[in-house]
């Protein structure tokens, strides 16, 4: 099964990058993901299913660790031909 993961972390800092998402894009290029969208309001990762849940459980604990107050997550099963 392939996933793709939609995620926030908050607070925003327009001024600075804030140490939570800078833990976050290291989660995310240690993980090893086929596809990766990173952007200062979003990022979208894809992957196999073990790989990617298993990277969500790395950003989640992380970013919080780092002080991320809120972690928004969004999970898609994509399907043959969603590519």
């Amino acid at each position: 099964m392939r996933l793709r993961v939609e995620f926030t972390t908050e607070p925003f800092d327009l001024d600075e990058v804030p140490p939570h998402a800078l833990v976050a894009r290291e989660v995310i290029d240690a993980a090893e993901l086929d596809a990766v969208d990173v952007g200062p309001f979003g990022n979208t990762v894809e992957g196999g299913a073990d790989t990617l849940l298993t990277a969500v459980d790395a950003l989640l604990r992380r970013t919080l660790e780092a002080g991320a107050t809120r972690v928004s997550l969004q999970v898609n099963v994509i399907e043959e031909g969603d590519r």
